[in-house]
């Protein structure tokens, strides 16, 4: 119970965040640190690839960075068995985000790939492409 509570305050915190360019909360901050740090340690990415693509760049095709972005969304409760569950990030955002980002995210949907980690690659790919001023990654 409480790991769901944490995924969705989670979630929520970190796609309006990414929706608003707008500062998380201490609390929030903490929270994404935290599987930020376990989804790297998880994965073996590279953390600079992370800081580059929340400085304006491109996501570039790592293979760590794939799979440490599918950590990151299941985590967070936004993907499971490689089907990401557009409908619950929309209802995680206040009202007038999801209505604003709500048709970019619903067109692209899964962006099916080889694997999990691709298919979350993929769909964040997708998301940053629709709105590159707001994308971050935790």
């Amino acid at each position: 119970m409480i790991a769901t509570v944490l995924r969705l305050a989670l979630a929520a915190a970190c796609v309006a965040a990414a929706a608003a360019g707008v500062q998380m909360d201490e609390e929030m901050a903490e929270l994404a640190r935290m599987v930020r740090e376990s989804c790297a340690g998880e994965t073996g990415v590279d953390v600079a690839l992370v800081d580059k693509v929340n400085a304006g760049a491109e996501l570039p095709p790592d293979d760590k960075l794939k799979c440490y972005i599918k950590c990151t969304m299941e985590t967070a409760g936004m993907m499971s068995e490689g089907e990401v569950d557009v409908e619950a990030v929309l209802a995680l955002l206040p009202p007038d985000m999801s209505a604003h980002n709500g048709p970019a995210l619903r067109a692209c949907g899964t962006q099916r790939g080889a694997d999990h980690c691709d298919t979350a690659f993929r769909t964040q790919v997708c998301w940053q492409n629709a709105n590159r001023a707001d994308y971050f990654l935790i």
